[in-house]
This record gives C-alpha cells, sequence and structure tokens, in this order.
C-alpha cells in the first residue's frame, strides 16, 4: 500500500493498523485560542505550533524518519488570560483529562511513541507532568518540543507573549493576520529589580496577562520583522528534524544498560 499523506487524521482504520508501527512516531501540536494584545490573532500559538509541526514531520519523513501528524490541540490551559475576552482555555484538570483519554487512544494503535510540539508557555508545566502520566499508563514513549523564547533587542528578556519573536513568526507565516499599526510596547521593566524572581530565573511566580500591562502583552513587538521571523521559524524546525529521529528510535531501557 502506497500512501500519499502524512496527516494521520487522513488515514483509514485499515490504514492505521497496516502503516504504523511501535517506532512511528505521533506528533501533536499544542497551542492556545488565547489574546495576543491587539495586533495578532488569538490563534497565534496554534498557528505556530502547527507550522513547526507540519514542516518537521514533512522534512523528517524525507528523511527516512517515519512521522505522523495529528490535528492541533488549541483548547488549552489559558487561564492566565481569562480576563480578556476572547479566551478560550479549559482547566489544569480537563486538559490532563484530555491528555489521558488521547494518550489512551494511541495506545489503541500501533505506534508507541508520542512528541507534543508546544507554542504555548501555559501548557508547559502540566504536559510535562502528562509524560510521565502517558507512560505510566499506557508504556508511551513521550516527548516535549518547545524551543525558548527569543527576547527582542528592547525587551530586557521579557519578550514572553505577543513580543518580537512572536510577532515576526507571525509576520513571516501569516501577515494578513498582524496590525502592526496596532503593536504596542509592553515590557515590565519593574522586574529588573528583582535578581532571582522573574521568568527564567530561579524563582518563579504565579501571573496573570494582565498584572504587567492592560494589554496583555509582555514584550515589544514593535520591531518585529518578517525576515527575522523567517529565520526564527526556520531554527525551530530545524530543531524539531534533528529531534524526530532520536524520538523515533529513544530506549530508556538501552540508556540503563
Amino acid at each position: 500500500m502506497t500512501l500519499h499523506t502524512r496527516q494521520f487524521a487522513d488515514l483509514s482504520t485499515t490504514e492505521v493498523g497496516a502503516s504504523l508501527n511501535r517506532d512511528s512516531v505521533l506528533v501533536l501540536p499544542t497551542g492556545a485560542i488565547e489574546p495576543h494584545g491587539p495586533h495578532l490573532p488569538l490563534r497565534t500559538d496554534l498557528v505556530v505550533a502547527e507550522a513547526v509541526a507540519a514542516a518537521g514531520v514533512e522534512r523528517a519523513v524525507a528523511e527516512g524518519t517515519d512521522a505522523w501528524l495529528l490535528p492541533g490541540l488549541g483548547y488549552t490551559k489559558s487561564d492566565e488570560h481569562s480576563h480578556f475576552p476572547g479566551a478560550m482555555w479549559i482547566s489544569a484538570d480537563t486538559l490532563m483529562r484530555t491528555l489521558i483519554d488521547l494518550g489512551r487512544s494511541i495506545a489503541a494503535t500501533p505506534a508507541r511513541r508520542l512528541l507534543f510540539v508546544n507554542c504555548h508557555g501555559g501548557n508547559s508545566a502540566l504536559l510535562e507532568v502528562a509524560l510521565r502520566e502517558l507512560r505510566r499508563r499506557f508504556d508511551l514513549q513521550t516527548f516535549l518540543y518547545a524551543r525558548s523564547a527569543n527576547p527582542g533587542p528592547t525587551e530586557e528578556g521579557f519578550g514572553i507573549h505577543a513580543g518580537w519573536a512572536e510577532t515576526s513568526v507571525m509576520l513571516h507565516l501569516r501577515p494578513d493576520l498582524v496590525d502592526m499599526s496596532l503593536a504596542k510596547a509592553a515590557v515590565p521593566h519593574a522586574l529588573t529589580e528583582y535578581k532571582e524572581i522573574g521568568f527564567g530565573k530561579p524563582v518563579r511566580f504565579g501571573w496573570l496577562a494582565d498584572d504587567f500591562d492592560e494589554s496583555g502583552v509582555i514584550g515589544d513587538p514593535t520591531g518585529a520583522d518578517a525576515a527575522i521571523g523567517a529565520e526564527l521559524f526556520g531554527a525551530s524546525v530545524d530543531g524539531l528534524v534533528q529531534a524526530l529521529p532520536e524520538v523515533a528510535r529513544f530506549d530508556p531501557g538501552r540508556v540503563r544498560r
């Protein structure tokens, strides 16, 4: 049987059984439907996650990796944006139960490898918990691919939401959805006063998006550029392409021996 798709959902039930095996890698993009300031669409994180995953799977398959793209998951844990209209968020409990149900469904196929490609920071901690939960419950090999945000030159390391990098990538992928005339800087300069507390520092803290600015932006999108976005997107895809062959052959038992 010759298949012309790497979209898992395009397969028939017969093709799932005939085409997948224990080392097939199912790739699940995870994003969000949440506010990204006045200049970006609600589905920014999902657009990026799906684009990175699709490009990565296509290239990895061409290089010999048995990878398959699952439909993206957009309704996720975005409660930090719950004060803004447009946020479509589910609770941590609901998302975890959804991930467990998906793991159970994957375990009913021949595939035993699942890689999340995540582009929404609010999902990260819960996805890491889910990796072990799915491993324990269903004997799946589970992985999470998520690149750190690239702070822009005017963001003092705080460009984590709708800032320079994210806006640049969207200018590359979907410029029709970006309105740069509405972009404005919202850098939380006060956080520089703290040496130990902050994003990427030893002491983390609970926060809501409007703690820093009424727009919900955390960063400075005003200098965003499509060419920079192409470079950042390309680096994310390159990293995924390099990771997928390792995901396909990873064996904890072999590491232990």
